[in-house]
């Protein structure tokens, strides 16, 4: 798909898992470009730092999203500052550590669950009421190529993101006319996540910054006519 150029118009981004790789890499563009970006992440470091390099009026909170109170709390406090977002991107997501599945332990499994799904689903809940209410916005809900097909040593990270296109695609059906909910396979990028799985072979695809300079504009070239398609980054 052709992606369009970028509304001259402001958005409000909300972006989860800001605080490196393709979540950085988005904030960085999207703010480039004249955006507000939302954005939160679980290590506080990064979060400060994005804060003092990006500024007001973009907003950065350390937030576990798997938390869904925090979220709730998060949510209230962002609807108040800057209000229902124009394209959520639930980006943050965690990875197993190669293994068999029966050689997972149960937490580590809870754990990518409990990031990977719920934590989409907690975002979900506490700002799509918000862009129903506003009418408009999109949600992009990060897929994988592993949502698509499988791979051994990855099955808790392959059915959680096989769960996303389910959860979204569904919720497209869900949603007022003028939204959309779009799952998405970002493409196979160089970042820590795929260096855990491909160790030093990831180093022959593009990096997040790379990535994210076709990324950004084709994000934002989503739209109502884009509901329920699962679609990726070329």
């Amino acid at each position: 798909m052709t992606a369009r150029k970028p509304s001259a118009a402001p958005r409000r981004v909300l972006i989860t898992g800001v605080s490196h790789g393709l979540g950085r890499a988005m904030a960085e563009g999207f703010a480039r470009l004249g955006h507000v970006v939302i954005g939160c992440g679980r290590s506080r470091k990064p979060i400060t730092e994005l804060n003092s390099h990006l500024g007001a009026p973009h907003r950065f909170d350390c937030v576990d999203v798997a938390n869904d109170a925090a979220v709730k709390a998060w949510a209230a406090g962002v609807l108040a500052s800057h209000g229902a977002p124009d394209l959520l991107i639930n980006n943050a997501a965690l990875i197993n550590r190669n293994a068999p599945l029966w050689k997972v332990p149960a937490q580590e499994f809870d754990t990518v669950i409990d990031v990977n799904i719920k934590g989409v689903a907690n975002v979900l809940r506490h700002f799509v009421p918000a862009m129903i209410k506003a009418g408009c916005g999109v949600i992009v809900n990060f897929s994988s190529g592993w949502g698509r097909a499988t791979d051994a040593e990855v099955a808790p990270y392959c059915a959680s993101k096989w769960a996303i296109e389910g959860l979204t695609r569904a919720l497209a059906q869900e949603l007022p006319a003028d939204l959309a909910a779009v799952p998405l396979n970002p493409g196979i990028i160089d970042t820590a996540m795929l260096r855990r799985c491909f160790g030093d072979g990831a180093a022959g695809y593009p990096g997040p910054e790379e990535w994210a300079r076709q990324a950004v504009p084709f994000l934002l070239s989503l739209g109502p006519r884009h509901n329920g398609k699962p679609l990726t980054v070329e």
